[in-house]
């Protein structure tokens, strides 16, 4: 069992790692930016390091800066939360190299599953079916229209790292291609440190259903069943049903 490990996220769900942390022995790191200084997890954990400046992309998404917290404060593993490097396929090779565990998935599955361009490929490539959509690099506003226009609107526009609601727009028209399109961009690179962005068919009046699956590197995969999500706010889940009442 491992005697420390650091955080490498802020606020509830770095909260909850520690608490689990705690009930198991472990002594944790927690890593904070200017903005959470005082912040609940900092106060909670055994030891806090400063990364930086508010911005995430100046902190929390830097990887050369949490791989400094670690090995100041000499954690074995990080525990990544969710979102800024949680599927981060240079994060958790950097760690790998360093010799440091990484709490998560190896860097091929989040390679492949990670980013959405790469999985969606993956996807199609075992025959299963998906939303109809522009794989490719887009390079700018005017291309974008191009693509929407041939997919056919209204188009949604995505951050291939995106995850929880960001880097997501919906257009219905040319000139939201062209805004959607810059502001997704911005987001992502803000969010995830990755501006690439792909374009798919807006599916209207959609059913969010995820099946969790869990692997572990003996082997051994377990699948959770089914998981309603289609209640959202701003393309992020408020409610999540299990059993789907959609599915018989």
């Amino acid at each position: 069992m491992f005697k420390k490990i650091l955080i490498a996220n802020r606020g509830e769900i770095a909260c909850r790692v520690i608490k689990s942390a705690q009930k198991m022995g472990i002594k944790t790191v927690a890593v904070y930016s200017d903005a959470d200084r005082n912040a609940l997890h900092v106060r909670m954990a055994d030891e806090a390091v400063h990364i930086g400046p508010s911005p995430a992309n100046q902190s929390y998404i830097v990887i050369d800066k949490i791989l400094d917290a670690v090995r100041q404060t000499g954690a074995e593993a990080v525990h990544p939360g969710y979102g800024f490097l949680s599927e981060n396929m240079n994060f958790a090779a950097a760690l790998e190299a360093a010799g440091v565990v990484f709490i998560g998935p190896p860097s091929p599955a989040i390679e492949a599953m990670g980013d959405k361009i790469t999985s969606k490929k993956l996807a199609m490539e075992a025959g299963v079916s998906t939303v109809p959509g522009y794989m490719g690099l887009i390079a700018d506003g005017d291309e974008a229209i191009k693509i929407s226009g041939e997919i056919g609107y209204p188009v949604m526009i995505k951050a291939s790292a995106g995850g929880g609601g960001k880097g997501m727009r919906i257009a219905w028209s040319e000139s939201e291609v062209r805004e959607g399109f810059q502001s997704s961009k911005n987001e992502a690179a803000a969010s995830f440190g990755d501006d690439r962005i792909f374009i798919e068919k807006f599916v209207t009046q959609p059913r969010h259903i995820e099946i969790q699956v869990l692997g572990d590197k003996h082997g051994n995969i377990v699948y959770l069943h089914e998981r309603e999500c289609s209640i959202q706010r701003r393309n992020q889940k408020v409610i999540e049903e299990a059993p789907s009442p959609f599915l018989d």
